[in-house]
């Protein structure tokens, strides 16, 4: 094989030119083998060899023929008669046969190509490269016609770039096709070697002209690079950017107006990126082109982050500057930043516009000290003198945010710039910080100025002062602010660590215990972490440890009870805590004062002083499970009982679950909830008393049911717990809203979920709430007192009792009497929960039916809330069946309700308590997420035999005219609120809306002419004040003084829900089907407002629609073709209100109309022919 190889390889250099050349097209260049084998050829081949001198002029010849074959394919007579066929034209075969002989060339010059760079990259320079640049220029001027063959075009700019590399004669002319094409091939293809490449031919761009129109192509490629990712993220990438700023003046600029259009939308390491480059550029230029850079660019940066008019875009500048100010130590960096930012940033700190002085002291604290390097030192002093007089001002500023920022920069520059201040300056500047500051109004002032301290301690040199000055921030322990509470001890914990500071000395012990008996988790375990090692070490004994421990609860007790819980957090070992435990109790039981009769666990519930001890006490005994747990079984039954208040109790409610997990243990659970049913049926007959509510008949008493054998005995008196009547409804009602709680919680867990569900009373439960529940709904407007946890508790069980397919057997379950069986009750139980509830939830938007007292407002919410809530679930869970429409109208009448209501209470001037202000809107917050909800789930079952529902669309309306109606009578940080809960279920919102519009062309088109059609009848509120906002925002762009705009703020109070219809106009992008049925709803709206004269409604929805929701993305309306067939008739009906309007605002209103509407009219008109303009 081999022989044959070297054979074929002497007779190919034997022969001419034009063999070697035709023999060599013939190989495949996709094979390796191939690719290797011509490399052998041609390298091989030695000055000697007649085809060193005459093998180039005959490739130029190649090279020539195919490129004109290429560019000019023609066709030889086939060597035999094509057959005809009838599904081809003969101008079909023609067109198939120059695409094959197009290909073939391609192939050939591939190959031709290669042959050239073996040629060039000859190990012996065999090959005079000037006697084959003429078939190297060749290929390079036609580079451009290869476009459609890219392993071609590599070929040949791989072969341009070996002639620049080598610096071989005439590589100039080879770089004005190649370049454009390596940069292209960089953007499109994004990967790191193209970027390399372009840097490595970075000088050759010096030979364009940037000047000459003919570049033009070459410069957009280049300024497309300064926003190309793959070019910001690479080293290389980041170098050839710096160097292009040399090339040309206009180059320089639109790069640098493309960079300054991109900071403020730049992620922080897109614009750190800009900073390097940016500071490369600056070191490469010089002359006219720096001058430029300087006064022109990096001034106005300077400027533009001092008088940003958001804070957001202001650091984003600095962020860029950031790459001049970490370089600063660079030769003349610090004079340069010294010249551009000291003529504005003193001056700019002493403002009125408090958002200015801001931004001037985060530049001067990014550049600190600001000072000319070649100035004298008295110069530099009275400079540096000039910095700290301004800060100390500005950390007395009147704005909050200037003095958070003040603060903490004044402890920045002390810790970095320490050994360079006069001690006398160090002094007054701490003095201020830590006498004024840590006393400030506000609270992120204190905060900042304990953070502040913490980053000073991180210079060793501060910490002489600071433990003189400390103590002076104590009191902060104290603060109202958890925020700097847990600061405060995040300082402790610091100082603890550094050998010359005690943290007694900056707070007090005793102080310290208090704070540790009483205040928050967050801060009660930094404490703990902080006295651990003196009150409960791991490096003494277990006996020392426990000692230390019990001087701490002898000290304070509460205190010590919380240092308890939070020990094994901090690191304390079980082993070690457990015998902490059995001291403490032997120390309980030890006490002279207990009885002497009295039984070990009875005497540590008795000397447990408040409900959390006793909380623990029951849980320890429910997890150790002693032998005798009889007295506590009592003790246990009176707290579940009496249970007057639980829902409000959070200390009594802990109390009570530990009950039910120590009567669960020991197998009293059943005695237990026959005593909460007694009184539950005593509720009950008292509601059918008092109101006449129905009871429902029972088969079982529960006096009849079987005993269950219990692990402890139940003394008499306490078997019979309804023994002492309440004397009034409102007792026993109050006791019956215990339990109820007491039940919603039970069947959460799983294991009392089980003994309630296997429980033979739970049928009576279930009735006994039912009642409950009805007589809650139905008055808890008249009855203030009224509470949801029946309403809670009866939906949970109901809930889980058809998750258990658990029945009961009562056919008097709001059905008529006779009709309802066993059986299918158990398949219905969730559906006629369901239904019974929305029976008795009557909404009213009646006069009457709105209380003028607040607290009874929010029982109705809480109730409906809760209703609305077990519906959700029940759908989501698969148990609610066949009445979608009927849960959708009902969601619909309790939004429309709480409009009303707030409308309502608006003009009757009800004040609301803080309290009762915030629970209303969290249960309108909760709905809005159910209903939202609710929508999604319908959705998800929608399909072509079964479409959405009519009562959807309506929902939706109503969602959105809750938005508008909360920001309009309770403000707009409770709208943002309820906005920021909707943003997750935009999408679902979106379709729901914009469904019944699609279905246009569909079998169910009817359905989208009543959607119009109910639009048109009731039309909901939240598109006239979407219009009320866009007309706001014309008049603000039209009108010069801007006083005048700001006078009027009933046309500027809805800004959360013009952020959330952006919000949702962002998402309908490039979704044109979906934002084509959202539009014709607002063409819809301008209707409306044409047919009621409104035309401000009419300007704001055509403007809203045309500039936002449409916008530039089709201007044409081209895939809108629902909005298209809608807009003959406003259009026409705009032109006849013009004609017909005498008034001139409103003519002037409609004028405007029309012009949003032109482009997209004569464009159809006379682009498409779609309109006639007759």
């Amino acid at each position: 094989m081999k022989k044959r190889q070297y054979h074929h390889s002497s007779s190919l250099q034997n022969s001419s030119p034009q063999e070697f050349l035709s023999s060599a097209t013939k190989l495949d260049l996709k094979a390796k083998s191939s690719k290797r084998t011509l490399k052998s050829l041609i390298h091989s081949i030695p000055s000697s060899s007649p085809l060193s001198s005459s093998l180039l002029p005959s490739l130029h010849t190649f090279i020539s023929d195919s490129i004109l074959s290429f560019r000019n394919p023609t066709h030889s007579p086939p060597s035999k008669k094509p057959r005809r066929s009838g599904r081809k034209s003969n101008k079909d075969g023609e067109d198939d046969l120059d695409l094959h002989k197009q290909q073939h060339s391609a192939e050939k010059l591939h190959l031709l190509a290669h042959v050239a760079f073996l040629c060039v990259s000859h190990p012996k320079k065999v090959f005079s490269p000037l006697d084959l640049l003429p078939s190297v220029q060749l290929l390079h001027d036609n580079l451009v016609f290869f476009e459609s063959d890219s392993s071609l075009l590599l070929e040949i700019s791989n072969l341009c770039e070996l002639y620049w590399k080598e610096n071989l004669q005439g590589r100039e002319m080879l770089i004005s096709q190649s370049l454009p094409f390596l940069v292209s091939r960089s953007l499109t293809l994004k990967k790191k070697v193209d970027v390399h490449r372009v840097y490595a031919l970075r000088e050759a761009f010096t030979l364009f002209d940037f000047e000459d129109e003919s570049i033009e192509d070459l410069k957009m490629l280049l300024i497309r690079t300064v926003i190309a990712p793959i070019y910001l993220k690479t080293e290389d990438g980041r170098k050839f950017l710096g160097f292009i700023f040399g090339l040309s003046m206009q180059l320089m600029k639109e790069a640098l107006a493309m960079i300054k259009s991109q900071i403020a939308f730049g992620r922080k390491s897109v614009l750190e990126a800009y900073g390097v480059i940016l500071f490369r550029a600056w070191k490469g230029i010089d002359g006219v082109l720096k001058e430029e850079f300087e006064d022109g660019f990096l001034q106005g940066l300077i400027e533009g982050s001092i008088y940003a008019n958001s804070r957001v875009l202001a650091a984003s500048v600095r962020r860029v500057l950031g790459g001049f100010v970490s370089q600063r130590i660079t030769d003349g960096v610090e004079k340069l930043l010294f010249r551009l930012a000291e003529p504005v940033i003193f001056r700019s700190l002493q403002v009125a516009n408090s958002n200015v002085r801001l931004n001037a002291l985060h530049l001067l604290l990014d550049f600190f000290p600001l000072e000319d390097p070649d100035a004298m030192k008295e110069v530099k002093d009275t400079l540096l003198d000039k910095q700290f007089f301004l800060m100390e001002r500005l950390i007395m500023d009147d704005c909050p945010d200037v003095r958070v920022i003040a603060v903490e920069g004044c402890f920045r520059v002390l810790h970095l710039f320490w050994e360079i201040i006069p001690s006398s300056t160090i002094t007054k500047l701490l003095t201020k910080l830590f006498d004024d500051m840590s006393h400030d109004i506000c609270n992120e002032v204190r905060l900042s100025t304990v953070n502040g301290i913490i980053y000073l301690l991180g210079n060793p040199q501060s910490h002489e002062i600071l433990k003189v000055l400390l103590p002076r921030v104590g009191h902060l322990i104290l603060d109202s602010a958890l925020s700097s509470r847990a600061a405060v001890m995040d300082l402790l914990l610091l100082i603890r660590d550094i050998r010359s500071f005690q943290f007694n000395k900056v707070v007090d012990l005793d102080v310290l215990l208090s704070t540790l008996a009483n205040d928050h988790s967050q801060v009660a375990q930094k404490i703990t972490r902080l006295l651990i090692p003196s009150y409960f070490p791991s490096k003494v004994s277990i006996e020392e440890a426990c000692n230390r421990c019990v001087t701490l609860i002898k000290r304070s007790p509460m205190a010590g009870a919380r240092f308890c819980e939070f020990a094994m957090l901090e690191g304390a070992s079980p082993k070690s805590l457990m015998e902490l435990v059995r001291v403490l109790i032997s120390l309980v039981l030890s006490n002279e004062k207990l009885h002497a009769d009295q039984n070990e666990v009875k005497c540590l519930f008795a000397v447990a002083f408040n409900g959390h001890a006793q909380s623990s006490v029951l849980n320890i005994c429910s997890a150790v499970s002693p032998d005798d747990v009889a007295g506590l079984v009592e003790e246990c039954m009176s707290l579940v009982t009496n249970c007057r208040g639980l829902p409000k109790d959070v200390e009594m409610q802990a109390k009570v679950r530990s009950a039910h997990r120590l009567l669960l243990s020991c197998g009293a659970f059943d005695e237990m909830f026959d005593s909460l049913i007694r009184l539950l049926q005593k509720a009950a007959y008292h509601c059918h008393v008092k109101f006449g509510i129905e009871i429902p008949k029972q088969r079982v008493s529960p006096g009849k049911r079987k005993k269950c054998k219990s692990s402890v005995k139940i003394s008499a008196k306490r078997k019979h717990v309804g023994g002492r009547n309440p004397t009034t409804f409102e007792d026993d009602y109050s006791i019956a809203v215990g339990i109820a709680f007491q039940i919603k919680d039970l069947v959460v867990s799983e294991d009392s979920r089980e003994a309630i569900l296997g429980s033979q009373a739970l049928e009576l439960s279930f009735l006994a709430l039912k009642v409950i529940s009805e007589v809650s709904i139905e008055h808890c407007i008249s009855c203030e007192y009224m509470d949801t946890s029946p309403v809670l508790a009866y939906s949970g069980l109901a809930l889980h009792m058809s998750l258990q397919n658990t029945s009961i057997s009562t056919n008097d379950y709001g059905s008529k009497k006779g009709e309802g069986t066993e059986s299918s009750i158990l398949e219905t139980v969730m559906d006629q929960t369901v239904d019974h509830l929305l029976n008795y939830t009557s909404i009213s938007n009646d006069d009457g039916s709105i209380s003028t007292k607040e607290r009874s407002m929010l029982n109705k919410v809480k109730m409906l809330t809760a209703v609305l809530k077990l519906i959700v679930d029940s759908i989501a869970m698969g148990l609610l069946s066949c009445i979608h429409g009927r849960c959708l109208n009902f969601t619909s009448a309790y939004l429309k309700h709480i409009i009303f209501a707030l409308e309502h209470q608006s003009s009757e001037k009800l004040q609301f308590k803080e309290d009762e202000l915030k629970d209303i809107f969290l249960c309108l917050k909760s709905s809005f997420s159910y209903a939202a909800k609710l929508l999604n789930l319908i959705l998800c079952d929608t399909s072509e035999t079964s479409p959405l529902l009519q009562e959807a669309f309506d929902l939706v309306n109503d969602m959105l005219d809750l938005i508008t109606s909360i920001e309009m009578h309770l403000g707009s940080v409770f709208a943002a609120g309820l906005v920021a809960s909707a943003k997750s279920w935009l999408p679902d919102l979106i379709l729901a809306l914009g469904y019944l519009c699609m279905l246009k062309d569909t079998q169910v088109a009817s359905t989208y002419i009543t959607a119009l059609d109910c639009i048109k009848a009731g039309y909901p509120s939240w598109p006239i004040i979407l219009a009320k906002t866009e007309f706001h925002e014309i008049r603000e762009a039209n009108v010069e003084e801007v006083d005048d705009i700001f006078s009027k703020p009933e046309e500027e109070e809805f800004c959360v829900f013009k952020k959330f219809m952006e919000t949702i106009v962002s998402l309908l992008k490039g979704k044109f089907k979906i934002l084509d049925a959202i539009g014709v709803i607002l063409l819809t709206g301008s209707v409306v407002g044409l047919e009621r004269k409104d035309f401000g409604v009419v300007l704001g929805l055509l403007h809203f629609v045309c500039v936002k929701l449409v916008g530039e993305e089709d201007r044409e309306w081209n895939e809108l073709d629902m909005m298209l067939d809608f807009l003959p008739a406003i259009y026409h009906q705009i032109e006849r209100g013009i004609e017909e309007q005498s008034d001139q605002n409103a003519r002037q209103k409609l004028c405007s109309a029309r012009m949003l509407l032109d482009h997209v009219w004569f464009y159809h008109i006379h682009e498409t022919g779609r309109f006639s303009a007759i």
